[in-house]
Order: structure tokens, then C-alpha cells, then sequence
């Protein structure tokens, strides 16, 4: 799936898939500030493959709907991959004296240790961290955000989001729109099961 859009001069411009020249390079900068869109990725500690469990994605998609229903964050694009966690999203205001990010990662970490505890108890010793403030640690730390400055970058983006589970070594669906886990079929068809997402063109 490639997402397409009308510049100023009302040509067609078609954004292609990503390509193994997408990359980033340099610092990992994990700064965030309100009401800015960002490209936010968020890992599994150690790269474990802990959201392959169906139950842990809804852990995610129940965190983003509380989030937005609490007018705190705006999505405009996701996929929830084995191991990782891409987002195109907004923080409107803090929860508290916290960012929403720091709300996500705090809750769906509790839910999905609590859900180890009931369910898969062995794995949890895949993520025993030595800390005076927690025994485990579910994410890795410093999340990478990367502002979208442009309609052009976020379009990219968000085509490298929808186009990341077709990637040959995950090949978890045969089209973008048919994985579920994305907003790629909100785009094809408008259709948001989760209720969770906002058209990208509406900040942009």
C-alpha cells in the first residue's frame, strides 16, 4: 500500500514504499514536546518477541484508546510488529505531571508483566533488570522520536509504518490493509476498528 496526496499545484504526488536506504542515523533522540507530531518507536527490551502474543497487542490498543478518549494524544498512523512499536502520533497535554508517553509505557509494562504472571510466568525472567525501582523493565529505554516537520516526511513515514510487516523477514501479512495490528486498512477503506486514529491531513 502506498499512500498518495495533492500538493499546492494540485499534482499527484505518490509516495513510494520504504527502502533499505531508509534508515537513521546519527544520535538517538528520544525528546518529545507537546502538541508536535512524531515518529515514535518503541522496542521490547532485548529485541524479544513479546508482542507476538495477541493479548499484549490489545494491551497497546487498549492504552492508545484511553489515551485518546482522554483527549491526550492524537494517532495518525501505528503498527504493532513482534517486537516494536512504530507511532505516528501527537501529545496534546500532559496526564498529570507526566508525558502520555510515559503513561503508555508505564501501563502497558504493568499490564503485560501482570498478564506474564497469570499466563506465560517463565518468560518473565527474560526481563529481570537489577534496579532499586523496578524488577522488571519491559521496554527498552530512550524511545527514538523523530519530528515531522512536513506533509512529505509524514508521508513517508507513514508509508514505512504500513509497509513494515510486508518486509521479507517478518512477512506477517500479504498486504499492508489485511494487518490488523496498523492503521494501514483505515487508510484504504476508513475503517478504524479500534477508534483510536485521525486522518494525517488533519494536522497537517
Amino acid at each position: 500500500m502506498v499512500i498518495s496526496t495533492i500538493n499546492e499545484d494540485h499534482y499527484l504526488i505518490i509516495w513510494p514504499m520504504a527502502t533499505k536506504d531508509f534508515n537513521y542515523k546519527g544520535h538517538r533522540n528520544s525528546y518529545t514536546e507537546l502538541n508536535q507530531p512524531y515518529f515514535w518507536t518503541i522496542t521490547v527490551n532485548h529485541w524479544q518477541y513479546l508482542l507476538e502474543i495477541e493479548r499484549h497487542k490489545m494491551i497497546i490498543i487498549d492504552s492508545l484508546q484511553w489515551l485518546c478518549h482522554q483527549q491526550l494524544i492524537k494517532v495518525y498512523g501505528y503498527v504493532i510488529m513482534p517486537n516494536h512499536i512504530h507511532l505516528l502520533w501527537n501529545q496534546l497535554k500532559m496526564n498529570g505531571k507526566e508525558f502520555p508517553k510515559n503513561s503508555f509505557e508505564k501501563f502497558t509494562a504493568k499490564c503485560m508483566i501482570r498478564n506474564m504472571q497469570l499466563y506465560h510466568n517463565d518468560d518473565l525472567r527474560n526481563y529481570i533488570v537489577s534496579a532499586c525501582d523496578r524488577r522488571f523493565n519491559i521496554w527498552q529505554q530512550d524511545p527514538l522520536a523523530v519530528l515531522m516537520y512536513s506533509r512529505e516526511i509524514a508521508l513517508q513515514k507513514l508509508n514505512y509504518i504500513h509497509n513494515n510487516p510486508l518486509q521479507a523477514h517478518w512477512a506477517l501479512s500479504a498486504t499492508s490493509e489485511a494487518y490488523r495490528f496498523s492503521s494501514a486498512n483505515f487508510y484504504e477503506t476508513g475503517i478504524d476498528e479500534f477508534g483510536i486514529l485521525t486522518h494525517y491531513v488533519d494536522f497537517f
